[in-house]
Order: C-alpha cells, then structure tokens, then sequence
C-alpha cells in the first residue's frame, strides 16, 4: 500500500480516537453535574433554605436530631429579623407569659439571700405560706428534703424549686428564732403585683409605681386611686422607671385614664397591618388630675407608649432621662409543643405622628449595647449630650417641640443621681453590706417590727436602733476600713438605704420600702418640688 495512503488511514483512525475520547470527557461531566444533583433555585420568598434544608434531609451522611437543629435554628433566624423578634422554646414562654399574664404558680413568699442562706421577707397576703404559717425573717433550710442552706445554691435554682403547679405539696425546714420548724405548704395561683406602691408624698400630691404593664395593670391602678382621691390627691406622680413594658391594651386603658375624649393615644401601621388608631372615650376618672411621668433609659415598649400619649397631647410633664427606644409592637404566636415566637408585626407613633423606635440592622449587637453608650458619651448626666434629629422634630398641639426616631425626651432632664458616691458607698452596694445588715437587725428587732403598721410607727422604731454606729461596726468586723470623710459623704444615702431594707421586714413592704428611699431619689424630689 503506498505511503500516502497508509498516512490517510492513521489520521482517520486518531481522529477517531480523539472524538471517541472527547465523548468520554463529555460524558463524564454530565455524569458529574448529575451527581452533583443541581437544583433550581426561583429566588422566591424561602425557596433556598426549604431546598437546603429538603437536600440535608434526604442526602445527610448521618441521621439527623430535628429537635436539637430546629431549636438551634430558630433564635438565629429571629435575630435576623429584628432586636426585639424573638423564639421562646416552651421553658422560656411558660416563664415569660406568668409574668406578663399577673400570676404563677408558687408558694407566695418573697426572700432575699444576703449570705449562704434564703432569708424570707414578706409572705403574700391569703397566699399559701401565709395560711401554712410561713413568718418574715424565717431562714429556709431544706426544701423537700435537700438541703439548700450552706451550699451556694445559687437563687434561681431555689426558686425553681419552690415554684411548681398548683395543688402540689412542697415540704420546707425552716429555722425560726433558733429552732427548727416543719411546714408542707400547697402550692397556688400567686398574683404578681406591677403596682409595686401607691401613697400619698403630701397632702395633695399621690405617688404611683408601675414595674411591668401586666394582664391586671389597669384592674390594680383602678383599685388603688380611689384611696388616693380620697386622701386628698390632686396631683399624680406616677413613676414608669425601669418599667420595660408588656402588654399595650393596658397602655391604652391607662391612658384613657387621664385623656378627653378624641384624643388620639397611639396609632399603629406595618406591612401586613393597616393603619390603626387608637382615641380616648372619655370616661377616665383622672382627667382633672395634673400628672407628671417619670422614666428614664430603661422605660421601654408600653411606657414609651403611654408617656409619648401624654407628652403629645400636652397632658402631662416628663421627668427623668431619654426613654430606651422600642417603638416596635410585637404579637405573640403559640406552637402546639407550648414553644411560641413574640413576632414583631407594626410600628406604633405617637400622636404627633413620630416613631420613637431606635435605629438598628438585623443582627446588630451594638444595638443592645446602645445604654452603655449613652453613659460613654455623657447623656446621663448632660441634657445636651441627647441627639435630637431635626429632620424628624415634630410639635405638639400646645406648641412643645418633641423628637422622634430614638425613645422619649423628657420635659425636664433629671442626670444620674451621683451625690454621695464614693468608692466607700460603691464597695458597700457592690458587696451588699446594706442588705446583710439589714438582715441583722430585722432579726434583733423582729417582734417590734411585725408589730408595725404605719409608717411614722416605723420611722419611730428605726431611729431608735442606732444603725450608724451599728454598720460601722459591723464594717469593721468585715474587715473593711472606714475611710471617714468618705463615710460623711455618703452617711445619707447608705442609712437611707439601711432604713427602707430593715423596713421591708415589716408587714408594710415596699409601702415601707419606696417612700423611705424616695427622700433620696433625686427624679421624684424634682417632680414634687417643680
């Protein structure tokens, strides 16, 4: 065969070698792609995380604990979303709702652990220990058989253990004036009060703090002011400090309180929820009451709307620093396994028509840090150190300037209290010598104060005590030493403090508590005397 030929043959032969080959590349890399099961993604709505969480489910390595990744899941997608969305596994909701709904589940006591032991201050009126016959000053020393004094029980895990359902039995040792006393007290509904005190400061000026906006906020506030219009009150202060909110009917209930008629109280608008308006109707029995409103940076959520209602529709004077910012209404949700989410579904705004919702970015931690801040830049004690946007200034019917976009500014900027703080009086509170002196002499004087019933009676007993001298001993058997020109400085403020804990052992209780320290407290003493 001639050569030419024969070189013809071979090329025909190596390109089909070459093609035969190509078609096995090929092949392979659609066989690849195939295996690497390539999905279509539409970019709608959560189309990517159902498909990756379908191909987890169907092509994992191992078998999978649903609960645990669900459960781990969750918080993160919420966090996402915004500060104050959050998932409530069903430990956490169960907590969380007993406080908001005004009762739990107990044995009715309050009590204080100011060393290695439960010291009991105050039984709950017809509550359980009260009819087991639980007494203030009782030292709790086994709670069903398990020792839980000298151990570093730490207080949570103690409460959880006198905590349980109602009709349930729960057996306590308890040392009593030296001696060990046995009760079986049966659990039962507990109310939680959020009108922590209501009295008279004067003869005409009434005094109302509200810790929390609980399911029976409205019903305590409706059962104490009778009391206080008929001692003489034309002037409330009603004090919403440190009061974080909860639920908003009992802001607007509250509100109507003290409003005319029409008068616009909040509004609230999102995405999935119309404009909503929310008017007064008049029949508040304190409309003719002066009222002046106290907050300061943790008075968030129903506060802010109940004192931005008041603000703005000029019925009211605002005492204190910049509210905390929450202008955000969350809806609760409940799954069938009593886990649930708090889903944030609106903003509300405030008559004016202004948002005091805070800046923030999903998943911002800064937000959450944003209190410290506010003490790093000096606002807590510089009126002028507050931002006010201009660009969202708004005026009230009266002519008032107010600012939106970051908590409530009051009328009248009360700083951090710093008179007599020195390194004496910080060391004393940050070791709770205050309160474990306090235990002290309730134990010396505990008949005479269960016998005590009005404040002057106690004002009487407590200046008869001799606490000056007494916690400077007791310092010094602590093993601190007494700076005394320190001591001069900050002698008001710790016997003040020293009074109102020894007079929270008495059947009075925060009635005796909160007036006592309130001749130190430099918001409401500016309130009474503007």
């Amino acid at each position: 065969m001639p050569a030419p030929d024969r070189y013809r043959i071979l090329r025909f032969v190596l390109w089909c070698l070459i093609l035969i080959m190509a078609g096995g590349i090929v092949a392979n890399i659609v066989g690849r792609l195939q295996d690497r099961r390539v999905v279509s993604v539409t970019g709608h709505g959560w189309d990517k995380l159902l498909l990756v969480l379908e191909q987890i489910d169907r092509n994992y390595v191992d078998s999978i604990d649903y609960e645990n990744v669900t459960e781990k899941i969750l918080p993160v997608i919420m966090r996402e979303l915004d500060p104050h969305s959050v998932y409530l596994p069903p430990e956490n909701l169960e907590e969380a709702n007993a406080e908001l709904e005004g009762n739990f589940d107990g044995i009715g006591i309050t009590f204080n652990v100011p060393e290695d032991t439960a010291i009991v201050i105050s039984v709950i009126s017809g509550g359980p220990s009260e009819r087991a016959g639980l007494m203030s000053g009782d030292r709790i020393i086994a709670v069903d058989g398990r020792g839980v004094a000298g151990v570093r029980l730490d207080q949570d895990s103690l409460v959880r253990m006198l905590k349980g359902v109602s009709g349930t039995k729960v057996h306590l040792d308890v040392m009593r004036d030296g001696e060990m006393v046995e009760f079986d007290v049966v659990r039962d509904k507990i109310p939680v009060k959020s009108v922590d005190v209501a009295y008279m400061i004067d003869d005409s000026t009434g005094y109302i703090r509200l810790s929390k906006f609980t399911r029976t906020s409205y019903d305590e506030f409706e059962a104490v002011i009778p009391e206080l219009l008929g001692a003489g009150m034309t002037r409330l202060i009603f004090d919403l400090r440190d009061n974080t909110g909860g639920y908003m009917d009992q802001a607007l209930l509250l509100s109507n309180e003290f409003l005319p008629e029409g008068s616009l109280i909040v509004y609230m608008e999102g995405a999935h929820r119309p404009r909503q308006n929310f008017y007064a109707d008049g029949s508040g029995k304190c409309q003719d009451i002066r009222l002046d409103v106290l907050i300061n940076e943790n008075s968030a959520s129903s506060s802010e709307i109940f004192a931005g209602a008041m603000q703005d529709n000029d019925r009211a004077v605002i005492y204190g620093r910049r509210s905390y910012g929450k202008g955000v209404v969350q809806e609760p949700i409940y799954f069938t396994d009593y886990s649930g989410i708090r889903l944030t579904v609106a903003r509300f705004y405030t008559a004016t028509g202004r948002c005091i919702q805070k800046p923030y970015s999903s998943g911002d931690v800064e937000y959450l840090y944003d209190i410290y801040e506010r003490y790093r830049h000096g606002e807590m004690t510089d009126a002028d150190s507050i931002p006010r946007n201009d660009s969202l200034k708004f005026t009230t019917p009266g002519g008032k300037t107010v600012y939106g976009g970051g908590g409530i500014i009051p009328d009248v900027f009360v700083p951090i209290d710093t008179a007599g703080v020195t390194d004496l009086l910080v060391r004393i509170n940050r070791q709770a010598f205050t309160v474990k002196y306090a235990s002290e002499v309730a134990d010396r004087y505990r008949s005479q104060l269960r016998n005590v019933s009005t404040l002057g009676s106690l004002e009487t007993l407590l200046d008869s005590m001799d606490l000056e001298d007494g916690f400077l001993a007791y310092l010094s058997r602590e093993g601190v030493d007494v700076d005394m020109e320190q001591w001069n400085e900050s002698r008001d403020v710790v016997l003040t403090q020293l009074r109102a804990l020894v007079g929270r052992y008495s059947p009075m209780d925060d009635n005796a508590f909160y007036p006592l320290l309130a001749r130190i407290d430099n918001v409401i003493q500016t309130a009474v005397n503007d």
